[in-house]
């Protein structure tokens, strides 16, 4: 399905990785796409969508883009729809939240004819705000939001909805949801529905990734071709992203509209470049949090594939072969939940099965964390 609402195909770039742009084709998100839109639709009718959105995964999956579509798809139905979207880091404290989201200019004559006996608080300010017009607020990076800012806004949101037309949709990594229970926050897991798991695509919607971009501009790639790419980018977003990027790139320099196993492997080492630099960020960011000999241990346990599971007692397994003590085991496999190195989606009834956030960072964890750091104890 393609959704292009509210953006001009002809001025967007085909490719962007990394920089949480919406593409022409967001391909493989439809379900969360009709979510979303079904929460639009309630806004609309002057109601309000049962449950908060959230959507959450590893990094690189194109959560971002998703709410940048769904911010896109707000704004071409306006007036009807008022939409802010924010990242956590846009919104430090709380007072900050109320300037961005219930901002006294334009709702104090709604105020004043309500007649508060005290100053209102934030809720009921975005209470006035949302009567004069449905309201979506989006928070991108929500594992980092300021502990008293999602506590007010998390506990407000419930209320809000209770009594007006308002949405809360938030995107952030697998350390989300640990994040919220660090706040005193009422009925923030009650979303049913409202938690999408975003992961790697399926080989259908990697492909159409790929090619549909290209199909804009008339330009193609060889079935062979298209194959080697959608197997080297492990169907994880980013990746596909940047071999778009390197392919465009080539039909740039060539002027060539067929695009052939040859410029495949003349775009490689570019893609190569950038994904070990992608691997060596990530490298750090898990020796930053200690977790490099745990990282190394869980990467035996997938064995190399792509599309390997693991289960806890794998894990458990595999730290206790390098010889991780036992009370240590638990807080390894969470952190590396929270930064998506290994990643469960969401729903799943018990055994809980493991999947790679990123294949081939484990890879890269087995060549160059593997036998150089001491055992995990």
């Amino acid at each position: 399905m393609n959704y292009t609402a509210g953006m001009n195909t002809a001025d967007q770039r085909l490719f962007a990785p990394g920089a949480g742009a919406t593409p022409p084709t967001l391909t493989g998100r439809e379900q969360e796409q009709g979510v979303l839109s079904r929460c639009l639709s309630d806004l609309t009718s002057g109601g309000s969508p049962p449950h908060n959105v959230v959507l959450i995964g590893p990094r690189g999956n194109g959560k971002t883009a998703l709410l940048r579509w769904f911010e896109r798809t707000c704004l071409a139905i306006r007036p009807k729809v008022n939409v802010v979207m924010v990242a956590a880091a846009d919104i430090p404290d709380p007072a900050t939240m109320l300037a961005r989201l219930a901002p006294p200019t334009g709702i104090a004559k709604l105020l004043g004819k309500v007649g508060f006996a005290a100053p209102p608080n934030f809720t009921e300010r975005l209470i006035a705000r949302c009567r004069r017009r449905p309201l979506a607020v989006l928070i991108d990076e929500a594992h980092t939001l300021d502990l008293d800012v999602g506590q007010v806004l998390l506990n407000a949101s419930q209320q809000v909805r209770s009594q007006t037309s308002f949405m809360l949709a938030l995107a952030g990594t697998p350390g989300l949801f640990s994040h919220f229970r660090k706040m005193n926050v009422s009925h923030w897991d009650r979303l049913g529905s409202g938690l999408l798991g975003i992961g790697r695509l399926s080989d259908a919607a990697a492909k159409e990734a790929l090619v549909a971009p290209l199909a804009i501009r008339q330009v193609s790639i060889d079935d062979d071709a298209l194959e080697t790419v959608v197997e080297h980018s492990q169907r994880y977003p980013y990746f596909v992203q940047l071999w778009g990027e390197a392919l465009w790139n080539q039909h740039l320099a060539t002027g060539e509209s067929r695009l052939t196993a040859s410029h495949v492997a003349t775009a490689r080492p570019t893609v190569d470049a950038r994904t070990a630099e992608y691997h060596q960020r990530r490298y750090r960011e898990l020796e930053r949090s200690a977790l490099l000999p745990a990282a190394a241990a869980v990467a035996s346990a997938f064995h190399g594939d792509m599309d390997a599971t693991a289960t806890d007692h794998d894990i458990d397994a595999a730290f206790a072969t390098f010889g991780m003590a036992a009370e240590h085991r638990l807080a390894a496999r969470d952190g590396l939940e929270r930064l998506g190195y290994i990643w469960c989606p969401p729903g799943q009834l018990p055994p809980v099965v493991w999947s790679p956030g990123i294949p081939s960072l484990m890879q890269y964890m087995r060549d160059h964390a593997a036998g150089s750091e001491q055992s995990p104890r």
